[in-house]
Formats: C-alpha cells, structure tokens, sequence
C-alpha cells in the first residue's frame, strides 16, 4: 500500500483501529477519523462531514486511494420498545454518513482507480429480532455495494463490503461479560470462535490490495460461520 491514501471511519477504536493500523503497517498513509478524536473529529451524521473529510485529506495529502466505511453503531432491543428517533440515528451515523462520504469521495477514487470498502455486518444476511435496526442498516448498505459496484465497472472504482460477526471490541465485552458467557454463546451460535479485530482488519487489506482487485460487488461473510444462509 506504500503511495496509498486512505480513509477510515470509526477508526479511533475497534475494528477501524485495526484496520488504520494494518493499512500504516503496510505502507498506507491512512486519515482516521471519529467524533471524539482521529486525524480529525468528525460526527458523520452531519451532513456537510463527509465532504470536509474528503477536504481534509486532499489538503493534507492531495489524493484518495481507499474509503472504508466503518463507522455506525445501531442500537439493540425489542422492536416495540425502539423509537423512530433510534431508527433515524442508526440510518444517519451508519448508512447516510456512508453515502454522504463516499459520494464526495468518488470523483477522486475515478481519479486514483481506487477501492471502496463498507463494513456492515452479518445482521444484514440474518437479521435478529433484537438487531431489527442494525439488520436494516446493514441490508440497505449491501445493496447500495451491488449499486455502486455496478457504476464502479465503468468509473474503474472496487467496491465491496465485508460482514463481520460477532467480533471481540469493547461493545461485544458488554454483552458476554465472562469467559463462559461468550463459550456459551459460541456453542450455541455454532460458530467457530469469536473474532478478532485483525481478523477484519487483514481481509479489509487482502480486499483493497492488488491481489484482491478481482473482488468487485462482493459481499463478503467474515464471521465464523454465523451465516447459515446461501
């Protein structure tokens, strides 16, 4: 990835830490980003904060290589108990500010032949009665890959997304809080183990890499078999 510029979302933690740190391993110079901190602080809910992500990094590095959009966390419970309000929210930070960011980023990725990447999430193939706001995230992102795939064929663009599992960040410790909670909930999920942030953050550099530039439209499970699914 030496030469590359990328683009990271949610990337001051979890899975898109991991992924920021990979791609500097491998020779990237990767623009992070979160509310809190990052390269910049950014709420991606904003409507106007994808484009100044997209301004910031071509002042700071004058192209774009690689957008992953990683950043949204919905909120979990039982459906008649969520709001509209909790719906929206999730739509705005995970979908909109994905839309919003890659759209401003397009003209660039044409420029560069460059990569998209979304990290949805499994709840988008098998939605769950208490994920009923992430699951619909999620299946609105991996159509909207299939989408921009297709205009990525022309425009020279990859675009794919990655679904992972249940993975181990700070959020998953809350809801299997001892060694034998998560035993339990890997024997029961019949998966093979709970993932890893590098996990995601390897396959996210396989994909974007030369080796991976055949991917294109892809949607692909990284979850330990918790798909069933065809």
């Amino acid at each position: 990835m030496t030469g590359k510029v990328a683009i990271v979302t949610g990337s001051t933690k979890g899975i898109g830490l991991a992924i920021a740190e990979r791609f500097a391993a491998e020779g990237a110079r990767v623009v992070t980003t979160g509310r809190s901190g990052g390269s910049i602080a950014l709420d991606l809910r904003e409507s106007d904060a994808g484009q100044r992500l997209v301004d910031y990094t071509l002042a700071k590095f004058g192209r774009i290589d690689i957008v992953v959009n990683n950043a949204g966390a919905t909120k979990r419970g039982d459906f008649l108990d969520l709001t509209d309000a909790d719906f929206a929210d999730g739509f705005a930070l995970k979908y909109f500010g994905a839309v919003r960011l890659t759209r401003a980023a397009w003209p660039h990725l044409k420029r560069s032949g460059g990569s998209v990447l979304f990290i949805s999430g499994s709840g988008g193939r098998t939605p769950g009665a208490q994920f009923t706001i992430g699951g619909s995230v999620n299946a609105a992102l991996l159509s909207l890959t299939k989408a921009l795939a297709e205009l990525g064929v022309s425009d020279g663009v990859q675009v794919n997304a990655v679904n992972p599992g249940t993975i181990r960040t700070e959020r998953m410790k809350l809801r299997l809080k001892t060694p034998q909670e998560e035993a339990a909930f890997v024997r029961d999920s019949k998966v093979t183990r709970i993932g890893e942030v590098g996990d995601i953050a390897a396959l996210a550099a396989f994909i974007v890499s030369a080796e991976g530039r055949f991917l294109h439209g892809s949607l692909i499970d990284a979850d330990g078999g918790a798909t069933k699914t065809i």
